[in-house]
Formats: structure tokens, sequence, C-alpha cells
């Protein structure tokens, strides 16, 4: 399973484009893999023929598991699983043939006769079953003692059906690769009538009986159900009134990156004040007529994104990434733009070689991206390799935005709300008079690691005279 993007640590296999027996060559589509961000077609590494499918179609695994087998040899005669024995489990030396599908998880060794629900995982003291004599990843199911938190391992779909039906994860046998709960194992829980997780507000006590997790127990079950450790500092886990709603996997993700960056870079926070007067009189004359001739409005984001770009030339080192004690300066101008996904998460797609595109060019770009993210068909070359980011807040009227720095990126640029406000104006005989100009904010947050605020000020200033002074008209 490949890395699908930074932030990205498990996949769902869709579809298999060859069957076991196929011949594939190097670089023709071999399987389509989905991701909270994309669904992208992952092509064959090799040229040979696939001996063996090891994840099959609907599997979630996570990034690194062996998901096929093919002989480079290519011959047919070859099962292809030797090569890689420190990767995939064999039953026993065969006679050399194309392996069928790998079958079902088989049951666990002493399966429990006094719980009402079979798919229900097995207490700590049970043993768990080996894994069947098929070529399969080593990734094993852990038993349940050995404290598997399994919310770190559900795909989205199995998420929200636990979080919509209160099932407790951890109550339910995962019969997918490596003891991965599916869809399917839900569902099986579900039509069973599995008791609903039922959070107590309090915590439990060893004598009181719920001192197991609520709900979680079945009718049957022995009292040597493992209980919870009691919560600690602030409750984390509801009162009768709230609703638990379970992270999706992509919120996760995001988490863990952010955190990751602020623990990684010196966050500076430097805001400077854009007159968009000449942006937004080009917008007023023009606007209707691009929108006529694009199919969507003329925004501010593509002024901004272009006067960054320009500013980016002069200020290379803001168009950088920290490196092993060195600033690594990028001399490809590649800009994320951040897009939000209808309050379901964030990605950044990136608009390649920004340098080269007009004003026009710019606003095409920026709208492609950001639909293909809204409809979730980019390609992982559409998030890779940005060098600047750029989140637009400002079309709902935000004041100041200071955003966390995209890594490996030094700085990353917020636009907030624009409004009409009295500003001096300086009239053509030298005069000064009171105009009204549509004025807004820029909020940028830097890496002090690689770069001074004095560096960051001149840009900024760079950015606002660019587009206060710009002829903008010639640009369209």
């Amino acid at each position: 399973m490949p890395q699908l993007g930074e932030t990205v640590t498990e996949g769902t296999i869709t579809k298999w484009f060859k069957a076991v027996g196929d011949t594939v060559a190097r670089d023709e589509p071999l399987f389509e893999v989905s991701t909270d961000k994309v669904d992208s077609e992952v092509p064959s590494p090799a040229d040979g023929i696939l001996t063996a499918i090891l994840v099959e179609e609907g599997d979630t695994v996570d990034v690194g598991v062996t998901l096929a087998v093919i002989d480079g040899s290519a011959s047919a005669t070859s099962a292809g699983v030797a090569p890689r024995e420190e990767q995939v489990e064999v039953a026993a030396p065969a006679a050399p043939a194309a392996p069928a599908a790998p079958p079902p998880p088989a049951p666990a060794a002493s399966t429990r006769t006094d719980s009402p629900v079979p798919s229900l995982k097995s207490l700590p003291d049970e043993p768990v079953a080996s894994p069947p004599a098929a070529p399969r990843p080593t990734v094993a199911p852990a038993a349940p003692s050995e404290g598997v938190d399994h919310s770190l391992v559900l795909s989205p779909v199995v998420r929200k059906l636990l979080a919509e039906h209160g099932i407790d994860a951890s109550l339910v046998r995962g019969s997918g690769l490596g003891g991965r709960i599916t869809r399917a194992d839900v569902e099986a829980v579900i039509e069973r009538g599995a008791s609903p997780l039922v959070v107590p507000s309090i915590a439990p006590t060893a004598a009181s009986p719920l001192a197991a997790p609520a709900g979680a127990v079945p009718p049957g079950a022995p009292a040597t159900a493992p209980v919870p450790r009691a919560p600690v500092g602030p409750r984390r886990s509801g009162g009768p009134r709230d609703e638990v709603i379970a992270f999706t996997n992509i919120r996760r993700r995001t988490a863990e990156h952010m955190l990751r960056s602020k623990a990684t870079s010196a966050h500076t926070l430097m805001v400077r004040e854009i007159d968009y007067e000449r942006v937004e009189q080009v917008r007023r004359t023009h606007g209707d007529r691009f929108r006529a001739e694009e199919g969507f409005s003329l925004t501010y984001l593509p002024f901004v994104t272009l006067a960054v770009v320009e500013a980016l030339v002069d200020f290379p080192h803001l168009n950088a990434s920290v490196g092993e004690d060195a600033l690594i300066v990028h001399h490809d101008i590649n800009v994320g733009i951040a897009v939000d996904l209808d309050n379901e998460g964030l990605i950044v797609p990136v608009v390649h070689q920004a340098e080269e595109l007009n004003l026009r060019g710019m606003a095409r770009r920026i709208r492609d991206v950001a639909d293909r993210a809204r409809t979730k068909s980019l390609s992982l070359d559409d998030i890779s390799d940005g060098t600047f980011s750029i989140t637009n807040a400002g079309p709902f009227g935000t004041f100041i935005t200071g955003a966390i720095i995209n890594q490996p990126q030094v700085a990353i640029l917020s636009t907030d709300g624009v409004t009409r406000k009295p500003v001096v104006v300086e009239l053509p005989d030298g005069t000064e008079s009171i105009g009204i100009h549509s004025i807004g904010l820029v909020a940028m947050n830097f890496d002090h690691r690689a770069v001074d605020g004095a560096y960051v000020a001149r840009f900024l200033a760079r950015l606002a005279a660019i587009l206060d002074d710009r002829d903008w008209t010639s640009e369209l």
C-alpha cells in the first residue's frame, strides 16, 4: 500500500484491474485505492505475472502492507511468495501454483458458547486463533489483552456505523486483514441486536455493575470483563445530554499533522493591512464578463495568489523547507490552496509552477483543484510537492487567522475579510482627502528557524505594494 499523501496512513482497495495469473506491465494500472482525501489508480511497480492478491476489494489496510505478489520472472509456474518470505506467510512447501483469493479468517480456537453474539471479541484470557494457512501479510490480529486501540485502525465507514449505533469497537471481532473490523462485521452485530454503548456520566467503581463498560457486556458474559480506567481531569466521555461524535479518519490525521507542525516549527505571526481598491475596481468592472466567460466568479483569491508568487521571487527563503541544519530553497513555486470539504475536513491541493500563470490562468487552476478536491477526484500529484500555502477564510468575514504551517514548508498566508472603510488618499495636486476603499488584513505564520521577522515584514510590504499598484486589468 503506497503512501497517498503526507497524513494518510491507510487506504481501501476499491478495485483490482488484474486477476491472479494475468500478465502486468510496469506502470500499468494495477488497482484503485480510496482514502479520505483521494481516489487514485496505482500502477504496477514491475513487469511480470500477478501470482497472488492478498487484500480483497473493500478491505482497508495500513500503508506498507503487502497487497499482491508479482513474479518478476514472468513465469506462471512460480508462486511468487518465496522471495517475499519476510512479508508473506506460507503454509508449507507445495507444488507451485497461483493461489486463489485468501479464505476468510478461521474462527478462534476456543469459541465461547455462552455469548449470544458470536462476532464479539473474545475476552483477554481466551486464545486467539492462528491465521489461515494461506499467503497473507504478517500483520496478525492482536489479542485484546495487548491493549489494542481499535479506533486507530477503523475505516471512516466503519467508524460512522459504530458511532451511529453506539457500539463499542472493542467488542466487535474483526474478520478483515490483520483483525481489521470491516463494515460487514459491524452490520452483523447490528443485525443481532447488540446493545448500544451507554457511557456513564461518572466513573464506575469496582463494586458497581458499571465496572465494565456500560452496555458493553452481553448477557451471560463472565464477570472478568476488563475494567476501564477511571477518567483523569475534565470529563471526556460526555454526560447524559451530550452527544459523542467519533473523530473521522481525516479529522484524526489532520490533528496529528497540525500537532506535529506546532512541535516542529517556531511559529511566529505577522499581520499586514492591504488596500484592495484596485482589485475591487477590476472585479466591479469586469466581474460580470469574467463570470459569463469562465462560469464562476472572480474572487480576491487569484489576485492574492498571483501577488504572493511574484513576491516570493523577490523573497525566496519563504518558498523553502528546513532540512538537516540547512534551508532548502525551492525554485519552483508550487502554491497549496487550503480547501474546506463541507465541514468534514481540510485538504491542500497544489497549483504547480504557479509562476507560469497569469491572473485568468490562476483563477482557472484554483477553481479546478478546489472543485476536484470537493468531489474527491484529486490525484496523488495534486496534493504533493507544495512549497507555500494559502488559506482563505475571508469570505466568512474573519479578522485575523493564525494558521498552522503545512509541514515541511516554512510559511502560510491567510487572507481574511475585506470591508469598505474610510482611508486617507492623496489627490493629484498632492493634498489629502478621505476616500472609501476595500481594506483587509493578511496574516502570515512563518517558521522563525528559517527567517527573521524583518524578512517577512519586507515580504508583506512587497505583497501589499503589488496588490495596490498593479494594473490588474491588463492581467485579464
